[in-house]
């Protein structure tokens, strides 16, 4: 079947983005047809990408001068010491600008390998290879790298687009029903911030997509990726509409660093419940309806979601929570800058509050 193809136009670059079955196998004619070529590359390998899946990998790349890098892909390793190791093999191997760093796993393959490809040399050519519902649905498209530092969650890193991106949703098959449900998470927020119609296929079909059921995966997956593009391409560097995409993220990376990005609580995850706080938030600022709101509880609810912040923290963990937000990158002072929800599809940007009203609506979801 041929595969669906989504073209992500930018002030930087151009590129394709390729969603389909068994693509990774015919990586050598994808990249001819996208006129793509080099002498040299590396292959930064995320260390959960199966065994068999690897084989395929490397007998699908057939450059003369291929390099591994087998990384363990965690929030604790996406650091400035995994850059370090990936520019010293680069270094010592004397890539050129034109060669190619190629990376194989999630988003923090993607970011980290992104980020080292964006800074060597000032920038070689890059292929993404995303292998989890999250990254295939999110950090692929649209240019984002970076790492993690003790201060917060990708606080250092640049925009750099690849050259390609090539989503396999044969890797998705690997993944346990947690990664798939992780990756849901952007999915469905991508619904809320733009388009009920979507929003409603995913209620009526979500165990289809959670059981990467063709055609609905692919559907979800292609209708994602354009739904992020039309906003990146008006707004590639996040001055503005961008931000946007962040809806629940402000919560969500709070919520992830103040566990120390802890297994208890992955990306996913976060974002679910970083989206249904910003919700509850929107209703009490008198945006949302409380009848929408219920509408979104209720997907929650029926489909086992992530819906109660005291499942993972107590009043004990407020000011961690909302240190963390005020060093989020959205804000431009010591106020936290919220994405919130008038109704599905009708975000607003740019909402600015004390972070004394944070805490008050904080200490009421975290003690009642």
């Amino acid at each position: 079947m041929k595969p669906l193809k989504l073209i992500i136009k930018t002030n930087t670059q151009n590129y394709p983005i390729l969603i389909g079955s068994n693509l990774i196998s015919k990586f050598d004619n994808i990249i001819k047809k996208n006129s793509i070529s080099f002498k040299k590359c590396l292959v930064i390998v995320d260390n959960q990408i199966p065994k068999k899946k690897i084989f395929k990998i490397k007998n699908s790349i057939k450059n003369n001068e291929v390099y591994y890098y087998n990384f363990r892909a965690n929030e604790i390793n996406k650091n400035q010491k995994s850059i370090n190791n990936i520019l010293e093999i680069l270094l010592k191997k004397n890539f050129s600008r034109q060669d190619c760093l190629i990376t194989v796993g999630g988003g923090i393959t993607g970011d980290v390998g992104g980020f080292a490809a964006s800074i060597f040399k000032r920038g070689m050519q890059f292929i993404n290879i995303p292998t989890t519902l999250l990254s295939q649905v999110d950090s692929s498209v649209g240019g984002k790298t970076g790492i993690n530092t003790s201060f917060g969650k990708n606080l250092v890193g640049n925009f750099y687009q690849p050259k390609l991106v090539i989503s396999d949703c044969d890797f998705l098959k690997s993944l346990p029903r947690r990664e798939i449900i992780c990756g849901y998470g952007e999915i469905l927020k991508h619904s809320l911030i733009s388009d009920k119609n979507f929003y409603n296929y995913l209620d009526k079909n979500f165990f289809n997509i959670i059981n990467l059921k063709v055609p609905f995966i692919k559907k979800v997956i292609y209708k994602s990726c354009n739904i992020k593009k039309n906003v990146i391409e008006k707004d590639e560097k996040e001055k503005n509409l961008r931000k946007v995409l962040n809806f629940g993220h402000t919560f969500a990376h709070a919520f992830e660093a103040s566990m120390g990005f802890s297994k208890k609580l992955n990306h996913g995850e976060a974002v679910l419940l970083g989206i249904i706080t910003a919700l509850k938030f929107s209703n009490k600022r008198g945006l949302i309806k409380k009848n929408e709101l219920k509408l979104i509880t209720n997907h929650y609810l029926k489909n086992d979601l992530h819906l109660n912040i005291r499942k993972f923290f107590g009043y004990k963990d407020l000011n961690k929570i909302l240190s963390f937000m005020t060093k989020d990158k959205k804000n431009v002072s010591k106020k936290i800058n919220l994405i919130l929800l008038k109704k599905i599809g009708s975000p607003i940007i740019n909402q600015v509050f004390d972070q004394s009203t944070i805490k008050t609506f904080l200490t009421k979801e975290l003690v009642n």
